[in-house]
């Protein structure tokens, strides 16, 4: 096989492949190149071919083409089959949804198969409406039934103690159908944000429902343990429509959640009907599956598609003369093939989820960098050309795909579940039950340079950290190239641009510039839920897309929001409004005179003081209390030089103070926990990545695991929990564009 090409990557992905994708030794050094990990990836999937006939030379072939369009940065595969393809874990899938029953033994197997899930780096969807509800009487106990939301925080809190290669928690997507008895405790089980913080909640609408919200009438609630309408005190339970929407708007606007799914809608365009119905979606929305099943995705960079120079009959009123088609043909076709790939070298967690993905053979190849594209093409992203370019693209690729995995069909047959669904009416082979998904692409787009999924851009500048603890300004590389070009690019301009979201108030950028280079911000709900709308059409699974709205959007722009997304078709929505999560550790814990009242401290306290070693020597961490919580933190690095002892203070001192200001201990470990450092080492059970880090460490094993008691009523999932950045909430989960960690 030979490989020439050169692979070209940005500083930021570099940092991101070396944070989490590259191999590590047992020291924790990085001993494989990007390079490398592209060829391990490709050569592990290529062998694949072998169970289809295939030679080496015919297996060579394939894995250089699969390298190609990876290194080119023209196709990325989801983050599992990137960390673990060629390595012993084996997990390469991204999506799974797991069946959750109403008996205690179906409830706790869900339990452990999620946890097996999210140990190989996987995310899951769980639907909890067959749970009977709150109260029931559990006829074996003579006990009552406790209810949905109390299982779904059993889940979350075992979420909790699996971490995802020792680098961040497993997702989850938990759904409730609109007329399950408890459907008012679920919409609100998120309002304090700090409660089931490993899910992402969402309600199943029913067409009963809208209908129900349309014409402002009540409607049934629905016993999942009897199958008849909820009753108490013999007298049948309705809700007021209107007023249930009502209370989905209040919640989504105030904190983001819960987003809602158009659940009949999904299974009218569920390939695997009537066979399988589908009750849940994978943790960011985009791929509803059956119980058990799994899918792997990858995504197409589209701003590499763009002809350059754009041919001289080019203009933006035939966006399409600008595209490369025929390469963007040849990728998808590749891509496809390895995807389909992916399932048979697939080391799936548990026995079941093996048989049902087998038997369906889903793959979600959906695509990246739109608005990249767009730019290239001179489109404003609200453009109405590029609504209708949108519509181009996404169902030229939807043709290729599905005309691939029908090709693949007639070589290496069709999928077993094939007879259940509906290409058997319409006597179409196909190899895959479904092939497209628009997929959050969060961290697969910092390495490949290119902007994230369908959405427009979060920012054109930001601060991103580097290794030494310094910031650096990171711009838009388009920008950037286009402000040189134009004479008015400087320093001061960046800095400028850095701290907005939009371009709209900065003087110094052409306003055709400014046409092109719209934020999240810029763009209205309605432009949003448009563009999600156009991709949805040629989609075969579901569109992962967030739906930004200004801080002072009302509670009208939610409802509006909404009730567009169920008439423009999408299957689904999820709605952000900007600081309805402050990300202000102080800004809810203030004094009434705006300073943060910090307690005085008395002549005695006791304290624990805890060895661990670092990157610099024996740490010694001592821990004063006050009234049974961490009042003051003092530690002391030995022989490490006068530098890292006043470094050591000063963190200290600030530790102290916000601890006497009222901060709660999780904040504070929040905001410590894997700042990296030169020196780092394993050590006490775990990496210390810094001095910082250590004393988090220390806080997380003496505090971290008890109710802080202290209401901040905010939340800090804006904040990069690694490096302290500001993160971006796109397609459903927060990611730091600074370090690529996801909460996803």
């Amino acid at each position: 096989m030979s490989t020439p090409k050169e692979v070209k990557l940005t500083d930021n992905a570099l940092a991101v492949l070396e944070r989490r994708y590259l191999v590590k030794d047992k020291q924790g050094r990085v001993i494989e190149s990007p390079r490398e990990m592209m060829l391990r990836v490709a050569r592990f999937i290529a062998e694949a071919d072998r169970g289809y006939g295939a030679d080496d030379d015919q297996v060579g072939r394939t894995a250089e083409r699969f390298f190609e369009i990876i290194a080119s940065c023209d196709f990325m595969p989801n983050s599992p089959t990137l960390m673990n393809a060629g390595r012993p874990l084996g997990q390469l899938s991204a999506c799974f949804v797991l069946p959750m029953g109403d008996s205690m033994e179906e409830i706790f197997e869900a339990n452990k198969h999620a946890a097996l899930i999210h140990k190989t780096g996987g995310g899951t969807g769980f639907s909890f409406s067959q749970i009977r509800p709150k109260n029931s009487v559990v006829a074996s106990t003579s006990g009552v039934a406790s209810g949905p939301v109390s299982f779904m925080k059993v889940i979350n809190a075992s979420t909790d103690a699996v971490r995802q290669g020792g680098t961040r928690r497993g997702a989850n997507m938990g759904i409730l159908r609109v007329d399950h008895p408890d459907i008012l405790e679920f919409i609100s089980c998120k309002y304090d944000t700090a409660e089931i913080t490993n899910f992402n909640i969402s309600v199943a609408i029913t067409d009963d429902f809208i209908e129900a919200v349309e014409k402002g009438t009540r409607y049934p609630l629905f016993n999942p343990h009897t199958g008849k309408t909820h009753e108490i005190d013999g007298e049948e339970i309705h809700l007021d429509a209107r007023e249930v929407f009502d209370l989905i708007v209040d919640h989504a606007w105030a904190t983001g959640e819960p987003g809602i799914v158009f659940i009949e809608r999904m299974n009218r365009h569920n390939p695997t009907r009537p066979s399988e119905t589908i009750e849940a979606t994978n943790p960011c929305g985009e791929q509803p599956l059956p119980p058990y099943d799994s899918c792997n995705l990858g995504s197409i960079n589209l701003g590499r598609f763009v002809k350059s120079p754009l041919p001289a009959e080019y203009n933006i009123s035939q966006p399409d003369l600008g595209v490369d088609w025929a390469r963007l043909g040849s990728v998808v076709r590749t891509a496809i093939h390895f995807l389909d790939n992916v399932i048979d070298q697939n080391r799936y967690p548990i026995d079941e989820i093996e048989a049902q993905t087998r038997r369906n053979r889903r793959i979600g190849l959906g695509v990246m960098g739109w608005a990249d594209m767009l730019v290239r093409l001179g489109l404003p992203y609200n453009a109405e050309e590029a609504f209708t370019l949108g519509e181009r693209v996404i169902g030229f690729v939807e043709c290729e795909a599905l005309k691939h995995s029908s090709e693949l069909a007639k070589t290496r047959g069709k999928f077993p579940n094939w007879e259940g669904s509906v290409y058997r009416d319409d006597e179409i082979a196909m190899r895959n039950a479904t092939v497209t998904t628009i997929a959050p692409t969060g961290t697969i787009s910092i390495i490949a340079g290119c902007s994230s999924g369908i959405e427009p851009y979060y920012a054109v500048a930001f601060e991103r950290n580097v290794m030494d603890g310094t910031r650096l300004v990171e711009v838009n590389p388009l920008f950037k190239q286009m402000a040189i070009e134009g004479g008015f690019y400087t320093d001061e301009l960046v800095h400028e641009i850095s701290s907005q979201r939009s371009l709209e108030e900065i003087d110094n950028v052409p306003p055709r510039v400014k046409a092109l280079f719209l934020t999240a911000a810029d763009i209205s709900p309605e432009e949003h839920i448009r563009m999600q709308a156009v991709f949805q059409k040629h989609v075969d699974s579901s569109v992962s897309k967030t739906i930004n709205l200004a801080e002072t959007a009302t509670r009208d722009d939610v409802r509006r929001a909404y009730l567009l997304a169920w008439e423009s078709g999408c299957k689904g929505v999820t709605i952000y409004r900007d600081n309805s999560r402050p990300d202000q550790v102080l800004s809810t814990i203030r004094a009434k005179s705006g300073k943060a009242a910090v307690q005085a401290r008395p002549e005695a306290l006791t304290g624990v003081t805890e060895k661990i070693r670092t990157g610099y020597g024996n740490l010694y961490v001592t821990v004063n209390v006050k009234d049974s919580r961490p009042f003051e933190v003092f530690a002391h690095i030995g022989k490490s030089g006068y530098t890292t002892m006043a470094d050591t203070e000063a963190i200290c001192r600030l530790i102290s103070l916000a601890l006497r200001s009222g901060v709660p201990v999780e904040q504070v470990i929040k905001q410590l926990r894997g700042i990296g450092g030169s020196s780092q080492i394993f050590a006490n059970g775990a990496r210390i990545f810094s001095i910082p880090d250590a004393i988090a460490q220390v806080l997380q094993r003496r505090f971290g695991d008890r109710a802080d008691p202290v209401d901040t009523g905010e939340d800090m999932s804006e904040i990069c929990p690694r490096c302290s950045a500001a993160m971006r909430f796109d397609s459903g989960c927060f990611t730091c564009v600074s370090c690529g960690y996801s909460n996803c």
